[in-house]
């Protein structure tokens, strides 16, 4: 979703991680071996004197960190002069749009959107049928490094046997709580591996309604409280549609969906554990957690632990990352599988195409990203601000590569740590690829009607919200078999 949409788990590569990267003195210099083709320092392919694209004037717009993302931003200006330094005959202009759904459209048929833009695991299914995603087959196939993407990741924008996307970073929903205000109400701390009880337990104690303090703020307000609850749907065993003999059908209707809805309705009116100003997006709960307003939020957990460390002034071990809660002991902690994606233009030329391509996988696997990286810690720590590593990466946390990055993040104090028995217990289930975000709209409905209203029949408005999805969407759509 958003960040999703903002935010599994062994995963989130942040903007940062995959447009970052530092530079060498040496960084430029080639080695040769006789049974190999040449590679820069940085690991990654050097370019050979015949190269046609080193000899054309080719322009190409990058999708550009927001304002508020200081730090990305030296790190995609460092990217940017050292993309230039190995390609000075490319003009590399910033795009300040983010992708945006009800945007995209406008964008393409107006010819503005950049060579290549952000989008979310979601938008795969959407914007391929659409055609606005240019088919990267061709390139992928020649990347030397692809054989060592995180497949899982990388498997969403795989369709058909086709590439239209390239992987940043990924994570699984987790639940992010704040210690300290759970330590100063004297409720104790959760076990990782733990329950639906568990956690409505936990929310109900340390929740002062008087004070204006809940327990857990799970979102209320556009598409992501229905992508919120999309996780305890999951985690009761449901899904969100059946595809079979060429027909889609909506499934959340289920008895899982029932007790994820009753979950909800248990949070709201019997623990009295959510903000009494329930109608919260992504940014007004992830907002409420960073001021200490609700001690949990459901979220891919980079951005929220970035605004409550680094804007809400919250210390390293006063937060920390829970898997999302098993419905029962011994249950799965199934979290939505989300990630940020990278899709080129498919308006722009195959030169142009090509470019983007080598831009966005400029910095994968290279030394110089890691010596950029620790660069960044550095600068962060003297300004006293926490690095945030992603939950999962683009790379496995297990490779040479993985190791290598861990082993930075593991000598400075400002990085954040996923505790080892929280990243085990994670466990991601992706979204669905046909109208997910009409989807979370309509779930949106429902959770607001529970929220505002007691007493209301689960069965029956979840068997209203399929019932409109099927006719508006569902129905159109034929899946090879």
């Amino acid at each position: 979703m958003r960040k999703l949409l903002t935010t599994i788990a062994c995963l989130t590569l942040t903007g940062a991680l995959l447009s970052a990267c530092g530079s060498s003195s040496d960084g430029d210099k080639t080695k040769t071996d006789p049974e190999t083709k040449p590679t820069t320092e940085q690991g990654t392919t050097a370019q050979s004197p015949e190269d046609e694209l080193l000899s054309k004037k080719i322009t190409i717009s990058v999708y550009y960190p927001s304002k508020d993302k200081v730090e990305d931003r030296k790190l995609e200006d460092d990217k940017i002069r050292r993309f230039n330094e190995k390609y000075p005959n490319v003009t590399v202009e910033k795009s300040d749009w983010h992708y945006n759904v009800n945007e995209i459209g406008i964008k393409m048929a107006s010819n503005e959107a950049p060579t290549f833009f952000n989008t979310f695991a979601t938008e795969a299914k959407f914007l391929i049928q659409r055609g606005w995603a240019a088919d990267i087959t061709e390139l992928w196939n020649k990347y030397e490094y692809k054989d060592q993407i995180n497949p899982t990741l990388q498997s969403q924008f795989n369709v058909d046997g086709k590439v239209y996307g390239v992987v940043q970073k990924g994570y699984s929903t987790s639940v992010i709580v704040n210690k300290k205000m759970l330590d100063d109400k004297g409720v104790a701390i959760p076990a990782y591996d733990w329950t639906w009880d568990d956690m409505v337990n936990t929310a109900k104690a340390v929740a002062d309604p008087a004070k204006g303090i809940a327990g857990i703020a799970p979102m209320g307000k556009g598409n992501e409280a229905g992508w919120n609850w999309t996780n305890f749907l999951f985690e009761a065993g449901g899904q969100i549609i059946n595809t079979e003999g060429g027909k889609v059908t909506a499934a959340f209707n289920s008895d899982a969906g029932v007790k994820a809805l009753q979950l909800y309705d248990k949070l709201r009116w019997e623990a009295n554990a959510i903000p009494k100003d329930w109608a919260l997006g992504w940014t007004d709960a992830t907002g409420a957690f960073a001021q200490g307003r609700t001690a949990m939020v459901i979220a891919g957990a980079e951005g929220p632990l970035d605004q409550a460390m680094n804007q809400g002034g919250m210390k390293s071990e006063d937060v920390l990352t829970f898997p999302m809660p098993a419905m029962e002991a011994g249950g799965k902690h199934y979290g939505v599988l989300g990630g940020d994606y990278l899709v080129v233009n498919p308006n722009a030329t195959k030169e142009e195409q090509e470019m983007a391509f080598r831009y966005i996988t400029f910095d994968y696997f290279s030394n110089d990203w890691l010596t950029s990286i620790e660069k960044d810690i550095q600068a962060r720590k003297a300004e006293n601000k926490y690095y945030i590593p992603p939950q999962m990466n683009y790379f496995s946390a297990d490779s040479e590569y993985g190791k290598k990055a861990q082993a930075i993040f593991d000598k400075y104090d400002n990085v954040y740590k996923y505790a080892p028995e929280s990243n085990a217990l994670l466990d991601g289930q992706p979204e669905a690829q046909y109208n997910t975000q009409e989807y979370y709209a309509e779930m949106t409905n429902v959770i607001q009607q529970v929220f505002s209203k007691k007493g209301v029949d689960p069965k029956a408005a979840l068997d209203a919200a399929a019932k409109s999805l099927q006719a508006k969407y569902f129905d159109k759509i034929e899946v090879a078999k």
